[in-house]
């Protein structure tokens, strides 16, 4: 069975950062294209940024592009997001997906991404 497990969110404060983990259990994650999104009350989920299975090609929101960093460890079964200078307008519930349509570029499309993990609250504050 596919999972997908989120940690790392926290309070902090603006300027701080943070670093996400999704931990990939169940597959090859280094089969599938990875996503980060995340949703904030009242709002439609969003794509944050992802990194494709074969080529590690990225994508990043233009609202987080300079800020966050996405990378891949397979040996780990682990996708991080570093989150740096994050901005009250980060906050959110951060989700991790995974594609297994696209290897070698990816797309920060909610509709592309086929399983989820459970969300961890980011919340940016002082």
């Amino acid at each position: 069975q596919l999972q997908l497990v989120e940690s790392g969110g926290g309070l902090v404060q603006p300027g701080g950062s943070l670093r996400l983990s999704c931990a990939t259990s169940g597959f090859r994650s280094d089969y599938y294209t990875i996503g980060w999104f995340r949703q904030a009350p009242g709002k439609e989920r969003e794509g944050v940024s992802c990194i494709s299975s074969v080529s590690r090609s990225t994508y990043y929101a233009d609202s987080v592009k300079g800020r966050f960093t996405i990378s891949r460890d397979n040996a780990k079964n682990t996708v991080y997001l570093q989150m740096n200078s994050l901005k009250p307008e980060d906050t959110a519930v951060y989700y991790c997906a995974a594609d297994s349509g696209s290897r070698y570029v990816c797309s920060i499309s909610v509709s592309a991404y086929d399983y989820w993990g459970q969300g961890t609250q980011v919340t940016v504050s002082s």
